[in-house]
């Protein structure tokens, strides 16, 4: 996607999604972080940000998602939480239209690059305290948002909690994409022992930003499966092979060879 500072535009755009995806035979949907509003002027999106229940973009995409009876990964929105603070939300959206997930990023964006780009997301944001992970058409699915990826921490635990795949949503920006994005993905995939799935926000955004793209599916192996690019948005297929699962895992049982290593002491 490339996601703009208008929900509703937003919210069409997903919709169209999500039927062209039933309509090719996807079983599930995966779209990237902030899906439903990319803003970074905060006084302007502050009055878009809303609870669960009144978000524009989250009630279309569960009514598309029962309409056309498919799984939808809906990456991020930005969700007024209970307490008036904001969660970055990933919601796993059942083909009956219902919530079956719900993750709020652990791991805040705070950052000041070489290039002048400076994100502070704790400025506005709370970050989430748990592990998710569901049962889903692609297996046990785990689930992630963007910065989290670069915590290797977070996907030994979706490993040794038998993931098969693990979303990984994003809006990387264009100088950390181009350094560590398809490094990263292929890390984790191989770490996990599992398919990383890592819908991306790619091009020039309303709000003026520039994201890098690339959403990739990479297998077990590290192989990349599908890359859609740094040009464009649009619609990408890929095929989930279990039994590439099952080999690999037997071939290299880093899992099961895992051992939990002692606290460093402090002299």
């Amino acid at each position: 996607m490339t996601s703009g500072i208008d929900p509703l535009v937003n919210a069409q755009t997903l919709t169209d999604a999500v039927r062209d995806a039933a309509d090719g035979g996807a079983a599930m949907l995966f779209t990237p972080e902030m899906s439903g509003l990319l803003d970074r002027q905060r006084t302007r999106s502050a009055e878009r940000i809303v609870e669960e229940a009144e978000d524009v973009v989250l009630a279309a995409v569960r009514n598309a998602a029962a309409q056309h009876h498919i799984w939808v990964a809906l990456g991020s929105l930005a969700i007024k939480r209970f307490d008036g603070r904001l969660a970055n939300r990933s919601l796993l959206i059942t083909p009956q239209g219902n919530i079956a997930a719900r993750y709020d990023k652990i791991h805040m964006f705070d950052v000041e690059l070489s290039s002048g780009e400076s994100w502070k997301e704790s400025a506005a944001y709370v970050p989430g305290e748990d592990i998710v992970t569901a049962e889903t058409p692609v297996g046990r699915l785990g689930l992630a948002v963007c910065y989290d990826i670069r915590f290797p921490a977070l996907f030994d635990e979706l490993g040794h909690k038998a993931c098969d795949c693990i979303a990984i949503p994003a809006a990387f920006t264009v100088p950390t994409g181009k350094a560590h994005w398809h490094l990263l993905q292929r890390a984790r995939a191989v770490e996990a022992s599992a398919y990383v799935i890592s819908a991306a926000q790619v091009g020039k955004h309303a709000d003026g930003r520039e994201t890098y793209g690339h959403s990739l599916v990479v297998d077990p192996w590290g192989e990349i499966v599908l890359d859609m690019g740094g040009e464009k948005a649009g619609l990408g297929f890929a095929e989930i092979d279990h039994g590439r699962i099952r080999e690999i895992r037997s071939q290299i049982p880093s899992l099961a060879n895992r051992r939990v290593l002692p606290k460093a002491m402090t002299p």
